[in-house]
């Protein structure tokens, strides 16, 4: 039996694929087993065994209600690995120094992380900046400055609520919020596509972030930049939201939806350092 099993191998392996291809090519749908072993034209004991197999490995899903087969959750993960090999900080750290020479600013890399937004990567401008984020590794509540606004702007309302919801007794370490204030900002954002100005919480300093957003329009991180208040009147501050929003949509390009530092579990942050109180 294992001799036979072996010499069938090659073949086996072809058909699997071939399998693979017919269950991507029903799209989210996915596909029942008569129709596969149909269109494989295969036996249909064979092919309910090689679905089961590859089922087993998590290349294959399979809804029992529907009896329909899926594309599984591991091969989009061999996918995304293969497809891009840097993670978002080594996508956005060049675009970091590059907007940090052709502007003289500070440029900083956030990303959503449960109801907080996380430094992960920065580039450091020729003028001392104070950053809510602090140093890489300093978290701030959803909702506060430029790059954080800008995430909580580009989530889907249910989510956006609960954090709201969390959030605000936490920012009322930074200042005077209030809802209603704090949702017409939301609605600017989202209707400008970036989050700007002096919000007046570090005197003196300004800044612009832009959101970087999934294949779903859901931001998962910001590009920001921090500066002071008399670099970014009206005219420069919409130069740089131009070059922001440009900028993040090559790393959102570029970026694995699969890279660790986009899940909003976030492990690798969850005992990062917070912020001091007047850090921004």
């Amino acid at each position: 039996m294992e001799a036979a099993t072996t010499s069938e191998s090659p073949g086996a392996v072809q058909r699997a694929f071939r399998l693979l291809r017919l269950i991507g090519e029903q799209g989210p749908a996915g596909a029942r087993l008569t129709s596969l072993a149909e269109a494989a034209e295969l036996p249909r004991p064979s092919v309910h065994r090689m679905l089961r197999l590859m089922t087993e490995e998590g290349f294959v899903g399979y809804d029992p209600r529907s009896k329909r087969y899926t594309l599984g959750l591991d091969l989009f993960v061999l996918g995304a690995r293969a497809g891009s090999r840097m993670g978002l900080r080594d996508v956005a750290r060049p675009v970091l120094l590059r907007l940090t020479a052709s502007l003289g600013e500070t440029l900083f890399l956030l990303v959503h992380n449960g109801y907080d937004a996380v430094c992960i990567e920065r580039s450091v401008g020729p003028l001392p900046i104070r950053s809510f984020t602090g140093d890489i590794g300093g978290r701030v509540p959803l909702g506060i400055g430029q790059g954080s606004t800008a995430i909580l702007a580009f989530l889907p309302p249910a989510e956006q609520d609960e954090i709201i919801s969390h959030n605000l007794p936490r920012m009322r370490q930074y200042g005077s919020f209030d809802e209603a204030s704090l949702r017409a900002e939301l609605a600017q954002v989202r209707s400008d596509g970036h989050a700007g100005g002096a919000a007046g919480l570090i005197p003196g300093h300004a800044g612009v972030a832009v959101p970087i957003l999934d294949h779903d329009g859901r931001a998962v991180a910001a590009l920001s930049v921090g500066s002071t208040s008399d670099r970014l009147g009206l005219r420069r501050r919409t130069v740089i939201s131009t070059m922001l929003k440009r900028e993040a949509a090559t790393i959102a390009a570029q970026a694995s939806p699969f890279d660790p530092a986009l899940r909003r579990a976030g492990a690798a942050m969850e005992h990062a350092p917070q912020p001091a109180r007047d850090a921004g």
